[in-house]
């Protein structure tokens, strides 16, 4: 087996006994081979759906469907999925191309993405439903310490803006600062403007991150001034 191989096994907490298996799911079709993890991802995908669903099912019994859909939409998603592929470091372990690697292709979120889904397509292919299910919510709580529709859904540029139009009678306005670096590791820098005074700046992503994390830090500077 390989040892590199080997260390990710050992932050999953599972071993496969089919190496062939666990390289199909690492392998990024820009490698060229006769495989790659597309199809596992596919399925992965599926089971992901299903381990979430029943445990939110079992978490929040007495939630009805609307939130226990929301809450899954959540954590089954691209931006979800690639958090929880960087927190086992897995673009390291993911087999690319020269061109896609150096393209910044372990940095990229779709392919992280796929990577976890199809780690997880890997793991129930061999091991079924029970073990995958371990894997993933092992994984998934490590990296949601309070997993809630309020604290998955804090909207705090919304927040901000019934806490501006109360306290000022009008609503924050959101100037970007900068952005930087590459297209596929763009950063942007985004302030926060009330009555022409700058509250807060943060740095995401993505403009609706970088403008959730400046409400964030504004929402905290409104409500410490009161």
């Amino acid at each position: 087996m390989n040892k590199k191989i080997e260390v990710l096994e050992k932050t999953l907490g599972y071993k496969f006994k089919n190496e062939k298996l666990i390289i199909e799911a690492l392998t990024h079709k820009s490698h060229k081979q006769p495989y790659d993890n597309e199809r596992l991802e596919f399925l992965g995908d599926a089971v992901l759906d299903l381990i979430v669903g029943e445990y939110l099912f079992n978490k929040f019994p007495n939630s009805d469907e609307g939130k226990l859909s929301k809450i899954r939409a959540s954590l089954v998603n691209e931006d979800s999925f690639d958090k929880l592929a960087r927190s086992i470091n897995l673009g390291e372990y993911i087999y690319l191309s020269n061109a896609e690697e150096n393209n910044g292709g372990r940095e990229k979120s779709s392919l992280l993405s796929n990577a976890f889904e199809a780690i997880i397509g890997a793991i129930y292919l061999e091991s079924g439903l029970k073990k995958a299910q371990e894997t993933a919510i092992l994984i998934i709580e490590k990296n949601h310490k309070e997993i809630s529709l309020d604290s998955l859904f804090r909207d705090f540029k919304t927040t901000l803006q019934e806490l501006t139009q109360a306290r000022f009678g009008q609503i924050p306005d959101y100037k970007v600062i900068a952005s930087r670096g590459p297209d596929h590791k763009k950063e942007f820098e985004v302030a926060v403007i009330i009555e022409e005074k700058e509250y807060a700046r943060a740095i995401g992503k993505s403009k609706k991150i970088a403008q959730q994390e400046a409400a964030k830090e504004a929402v905290f500077m409104l409500k410490k001034e009161k």
